[in-house]
């Protein structure tokens, strides 16, 4: 049967179902903060970017998933959250991808795909445009590339249960588990201004890209998640029905087929590169 957590109830009384153990795990230092992350299995590398306010835990449901394709996962904590530090430096998508830079040199991986949520799909994209050589492919989910992508936020009760949850993880988890409410306005002031690209950056996108969109997505627009498939050369399409920006915790099965198809076909691609070069 479908694991189903459409209101997200489950969510935010337990979180995701937990992460397995790590074959390695620790902290980087990267421009004044200690970024967290992890590595599990081995294979092919695939690279998690979670949300804004969130942490790598809510990756739970995908990572037994992309296990059992036989990839090497690697979780992140973006500089602030989860179990990684910052320091008083703003929040920018560039700096944080930079963190993710310094994380993969560290962990010696030189080529890797990445599947983003949200502002982690934001700093994917930003990645596949800086570093494009160690980018294979990504997996954009439920974000935008410039301020028009945004819809006007309506309270709910799902978005409540979310941003409660991510508040009693950040207690739980945060080297400075008291600040919470600055931590929130310091991305929130990003978010607002950030990112800014335009269709020009977009058209110098060179790996494969997945925009995936949610059907009942609350904070992206689904014209923008449009335009920038229509944007990025060869960029694929995938709309997830039923589900909103928080497919992957309310109906991971369905949000890890797509996942793990698109990861199927850069391997494949990998492969028949290989095999030309031969």
């Amino acid at each position: 049967m479908e694991f189903r957590d459409d209101d997200l109830a489950a969510f935010a009384e337990h979180g995701a179902t937990p992460l397995p153990a790590a074959t390695v795990e620790g902290h980087v230092e990267h421009n004044g903060a200690r970024i967290w992350c992890a590595a599990y299995g081995s294979g092919t590398p695939v690279i998690l970017l979670h949300g804004g306010l969130g942490h790598s835990g809510n990756w739970g449901f995908q990572v037994p998933a992309l296990l059992e394709t036989g990839h090497r996962v690697i979780l992140i904590d973006s500089r602030g959250h989860g179990r990684s530090t910052r320091d008083a430096k703003p929040y920018t998508y560039e700096l944080m991808a930079s963190d993710v830079l310094a994380v993969v040199d560290r962990l010696e991986i030189q080529n890797a795909a990445f599947a983003g949520w949200s502002d982690g799909a934001c700093i994917a994209l930003v990645l596949a445009s800086m570093a494009p050589e160690r980018v294979s492919g990504v997996f954009f989910f439920a974000c935008n590339m410039d301020p028009s992508g945004t819809r006007e936020i309506e309270p709910s009760r799902v978005l409540d249960r979310c941003f409660g949850r991510h508040s009693a993880d950040y207690r739980a988890l945060s080297a400075t588990p008291d600040v919470f409410g600055a931590f929130v306005d310091a991305v929130s002031a990003m978010q607002k201004t950030e990112p800014n690209y335009t269709a020009e950056d977009l058209g110098r996108i060179r790996v494969p890209v997945a925009i995936v969109q949610s059907e009942n997505d609350e904070f992206i627009k689904r014209e923008h998640a449009d335009y920038l498939a229509r944007s990025i050369p060869g960029a694929a399409f995938i709309l997830l029905d039923g589900v909103s920006h928080f497919a992957p915790l309310q109906r991971p099965d369905r949000f890890n087929a797509a996942l793990t198809a698109f990861l199927a076909a850069l391997d494949d691609e990998t492969e028949r590169d290989t095999q030309r070069r031969q």
